[in-house]
């Protein structure tokens, strides 16, 4: 009878709130792993997202980085097949209503960044500014993947880091390869037209500075995270990733990279001699490498491996200067244009004037100056709520990761225009800082008590 009155009761609640009762339906089926197709469809997701560039894509006659031609080549086909997987997985799970109730209960501030993306794409449609594709392709894209990640079972996510380890691997060994030849296997083209004069590698990632931040997130994931390889292996990854680097000639990523990843490294073996349990072989490893890496970079610099690197800090090309002036052109705005947005007319008359030719390299001021500090801050708000949600399924040395990316972030236009770095760094930050999923292990010096037996009579 009990059983009966709660089962009515049930149905009631769920005829009167339709959507409780879908996200309740939801709810329990989401426990079920994916289907083979949904998994193997974010794989490919992931892939086409860290291999294929927009040199890549022209060739092939798609002008993603240009500013003329189909607006629908704008958007990076990893976007498309995201969508395509998650309308699947919809469709697939029974109640399409019920599975994307299901996802944003589980992943509020990805669904929340979401719909505020979306709504915020059509007022950028409505107000004729620019950055529509850049909507999609920078918020709406990771805020999906990170909703269907969470279904992800541990095959997909091993099958995920196999090929974050694969491509980035051969992206570096792409980079060497062409600093070496000095020749472009996939330059940086906008509208086709291929900026030769810059001969810093572009590897599978298109542009040098978006090479550099993807490498740069990828070897502090390797120091805090990648917990599934092996020690000499990730110093085997970190050393040629730290090669490419160099290649690329990202000064920021370079600084940054040996700062915080030195930070790091001298913290935790800071941590292992106060807890007296040194590896023997970790430690000795350690030292053969110190000792080798003066005469590895004496060695390359010998032929001249840092001379593209030296140069770019000696000649950055005004990137400094233009750090400078951008604060400048809010002196020729009022407060209504610093808040609305004001004409884009004026700015880019303002930025030539400058000498911004080259875009203004920061990301909240590039958005205040192209859409107004009030649209700034709702995806400010969203971008937070959205990061904290990253971090939380994360295991602990996620924050070496989180803060190397938030400096970087400040050193280029980066989320403020079309970019599919927010995307790769989620995707590096669940994939290799997964925390490990089994049973607990004992609190040291607690011994579990037996449990009573009970006789039956």
């Amino acid at each position: 009878m009990t059983t009966v009155r709660a089962a009515t009761g049930t149905v009631a609640r769920e005829a009167a709130n339709p959507a409780a009762g879908w996200a309740g339906q939801a709810t329990a089926r989401s426990g079920s792993s994916i289907d083979w197709l949904t998994g193997f469809g974010l794989v490919g997701v992931v892939a086409l997202l860290f291999a294929v560039s927009g040199g890549m894509l022209w060739l092939v006659g798609y002008n993603y980085d240009g500013l003329t031609g189909n607006p629908a080549t704008k958007i990076h086909p990893s976007t498309y097949l995201l969508v395509l997987v998650f309308a699947w997985r919809a469709c697939t799970f029974g109640n399409p209503v019920g599975y994307m109730v299901a996802i944003a209960d589980r992943r509020p501030a990805s669904a929340l960044l979401a719909v505020m993306s979306i709504v915020l794409l059509v007022v950028v449609i409505a107000r004729q500014r620019p950055g529509m594709a850049g909507m999609i392709d920078t918020f709406v894209a990771p805020a999906l993947l990170v909703m269907m990640l969470a279904e992800g079972d541990e095959k997909t996510f091993a099958r995920l880091r196999t090929v974050i380890h694969v491509v980035m691997t051969a992206n570096a060994l792409l980079a060497l390869f062409e600093f070496a030849t000095k020749t472009l296997i996939f330059p940086y083209r906008l509208d086709g037209e291929a900026f030769m004069t810059d001969l810093r590698s572009t590897a599978l990632q298109g542009h040098p500075l978006s090479n550099a931040t993807v490498t740069s997130i990828y070897v502090l994931a390797l120091l805090s995270g990648s917990r599934s390889l092996s020690m000499p292996l990730r110093l085997c990854l970190i050393g040629l990733q730290c090669a490419a680097l160099v290649a690329f000639g990202g000064r920021s990523a370079m600084v940054l990279t040996i700062v915080l990843g030195g930070c790091y490294m001298l913290l935790q073996g800071l941590r292992g001699l106060s807890t007296g349990r040194v590896n023997l072989l970790g430690a000795a490893l350690g030292l053969i490498l110190a000792a080798l890496v003066p005469v590895a970079i004496a060695v390359a610099a010998s032929y001249g491996f840092f001379d593209a690197l030296l140069e770019r800090f000696v000649s950055d090309s005004g990137s400094a200067n233009a750090r400078v002036e951008m604060f400048e052109l809010f002196n020729h705005l009022e407060w209504r244009d610093v808040i609305v947005g004001p004409d884009i007319d004026l700015i880019e008359s303002l930025r030539r004037i400058s000498g911004l030719e080259q875009g203004i390299e920061n990301p909240v001021i590039r958005m205040v100056l192209y859409q107004g500090a009030f649209f700034t801050l709702l995806l400010f708000v969203g971008f937070a709520l959205f990061m904290h949600e990253v971090a939380r399924r994360c295991h602990a040395g996620i924050w070496l990761l989180m803060l190397g990316w938030l400096i970087l972030l400040n050193t280029s236009e980066s989320l403020a225009s079309k970019t599919t770095l927010m995307t790769k760094f989620v995707v590096i930050a669940l994939v290799l800082y997964r925390p490990v999923v089994g049973r607990p292990k004992a609190q040291a010096g607690h011994r579990p008590q037996a449990q009573p037996r009970v006789s039956s009579s």
